[in-house]
């Protein structure tokens, strides 16, 4: 693909990925003003735009390989975005004086420390197959691999916060 055309398929995707999220955040609004015809309405645009993304993906990055391939792209990823990228826009947050942001991207970055940690143990049982549940904390992103913490060790949110992911 050429570049330009690759350039516009990566801004498409992202654009699709961010219209997914917030039409969810959308319908949850929705849901919470009980004007659940809408939320299903802005649910079904976010699958819509979801079936976009994938598509784009698809494009940029061809198919999804095996698990243990996912995995280390997974890892890699996270671990990358957690050393470099929040590092740098903690950086500049902080010399901005942005708390705010400071702390969501400090939060960030060791939530996707926590997830990278998380896929190499997955990696390295993958051969046993090891079962477990995840809770992620609603609050910073956290996951819990097994057990909710009585506070979240990111962002100090309390178990209340935690939601099973099924």
């Amino acid at each position: 693909m050429n570049k330009r055309t690759s350039n516009n398929v990566h801004k498409a995707f992202i654009e699709e990925a961010k219209a997914h999220n917030r039409l969810l955040m959308f319908a949850a609004q929705a849901e919470k003003e009980d004007l659940s015809q809408i939320a299903l309405l802005f649910r079904a645009v976010a699958a819509a735009e979801s079936v976009h993304a994938r598509r784009h993906f698809a494009l940029l990055e061809g198919s999804i390989k095996d698990t243990q391939s996912n995995l280390e792209r997974a890892f890699q990823s996270e671990t990358g975005v957690a050393r470099v990228g929040y590092a740098k826009m903690l950086k500049e947050a902080e010399e901005d004086r942005e708390e705010a942001a400071a702390l969501v991207f400090s939060q960030a970055r060791d939530v996707d420390e926590t997830h990278a940690k998380l896929y190499k143990k997955a990696l390295d049982h993958l051969i046993a197959l090891r079962s477990t549940h995840y809770y992620i904390c609603t609050i910073c992103g956290f996951v819990s691999d097994g057990n909710i913490p009585s506070n979240c060790p990111i962002c100090g949110a309390s178990s209340t916060e935690f939601q099973n992911v099924e």
